[in-house]
């Protein structure tokens, strides 16, 4: 015979005893004894307030003590191999000389990027748990089961809305801006944005995007200018799909313009006058001036700043785990990643989405260098 949630319940409750008063501490599996906490804490060590708060400053004393100890041991190698380049000579001085300063650096990169990306593509062939080798399943798991594959598309509209419109919006904030008195005020006004982190600029536009129902006084400033215009009954926008993706991007945009502005408008202003003034010369005006003179001029500035705001985008995580953890069709590949590895504790397939996401994000980096190249080549 099976029991009912209210009989299940109500065993439970009996062998647990009674609930402990607030603030107390109950033992795994039995009720707090006489005396709450205060007795817990002298009859258990470990479980009283201060054997838990000396053991946190014990661990916290440890881990400090552990980073000011390898911090002092590298600066102290670097102290000694510079000390020994610098009393080498001969043959050795040159090779030292190129050990000293490239070192560090290297050691650095190993450590920090090398390393690290070897263990994931690593774990990313093994089973959840990183025990036995699974080869591509993780992959195949990945482009073949509908959830992620809409998580893949909604990455993909990211990848091109976001990045199209923060590059846009910045370069006609470039034109207008720079032909205004005043602009280094607007540029440091529009740029502000840049400052603040994404999870900040989550919480300022997740106020923005608060919805109530249209007969309580909306907090949300997007709901309130919708019932001004006549709208009597404005979605729940975080919960009304596909505008809440649109809306999420919006954050990234409004963070992202700023950047693309100033890079931008450095870029028009290094237009030799006398390229803008031929133009002129020759009929240009204002529309055909910007078409047929500052964008080619300026179009390797372009797109660098667009495979910069792509990359950033392509990585975005932030914006979407605070707004919406992901729910209501606005997952995407980092927050996915992120869900698989550290919520359902499934390293492999964790991996393998970041192992997609490095090779996304791989080719935009290298196009970003050769274009950064050939503009301080033709410079």
């Amino acid at each position: 015979m099976s029991l009912s949630g209210t009989a299940l319940a109500a065993a439970g409750t009996a062998a647990l005893g009674p609930p402990a008063p607030f603030g107390d501490v109950v033992p795994f599996g039995g009720a707090t004894p006489p005396g709450g906490a205060t007795a817990l804490a002298g009859s258990a060590p470990g479980f009283g307030g201060t054997a838990l708060a000396a053991g946190a400053w014990g661990d916290a004393a440890v881990k400090f003590g552990n980073t000011v100890g390898a911090v002092a041991g590298f600066l102290g190698i670097l102290l000694l191999v510079f000390l020994v380049a610098g009393r080498a000579s001969g043959r050795l001085a040159r090779p030292l000389s190129v050990a000293v300063f490239l070192g560090p650096a290297v050691v650095l990169l190993m450590v920090g990027l090398v390393v690290p990306l070897v263990r994931t593509v690593y774990l990313s062939l093994q089973n959840d748990d990183g025990t036995g080798f699974v080869g591509g399943e993780n992959f195949g798991w990945a482009f073949t089961t509908d959830s992620v594959q809409k998580v893949l598309v909604t990455t993909l509209l990211w990848l091109v809305v976001a990045p199209l419109a923060a590059t846009g919006l910045g370069l006609v904030l470039a034109l207008l801006v720079d032909r205004m008195r005043g602009q280094a005020v607007y540029k440091s006004l529009i740029f502000m944005p840049m400052a603040i982190s994404l999870v900040g600029a989550s919480i300022i536009f997740k106020f923005v995007y608060e919805s109530r129902d249209a007969s309580q006084q909306q907090i949300g400033l997007l709901s309130q200018v919708a019932i001004s215009l006549g709208w009597e009954h404005p979605p729940n926008w975080m919960l009304s799909q596909p505008l809440n993706t649109f809306l999420l991007m919006a954050v990234m945009v409004w963070v992202q313009t700023g950047f693309a502005m100033v890079v931008l408008s450095a870029a028009i202003k290094a237009i030799p006058d006398e390229v803008t003034e031929a133009a002129r010369l020759d009929g240009a005006g204002g529309v055909r001036l910007f078409w047929y003179v500052t964008v080619p001029m300026i179009r390797t500035t372009v797109v660098v700043v667009l495979t910069t705001v792509m990359i950033t985008t392509l990585k975005a995580f932030d914006i979407v785990r605070t707004m919406t953890g992901g729910n209501f069709g606005t997952q995407v590949l980092a927050n996915e990643m992120y869900s698989q590895s550290f919520v359902q504790f499934n390293t492999g397939r964790g991996s393998a989405l970041a192992v997609i996401l490095f090779l996304g994000v791989l080719p935009l980096v290298a196009y970003n260098i050769v274009q950064l190249r050939k503009e301080r080549g033709v410079r």
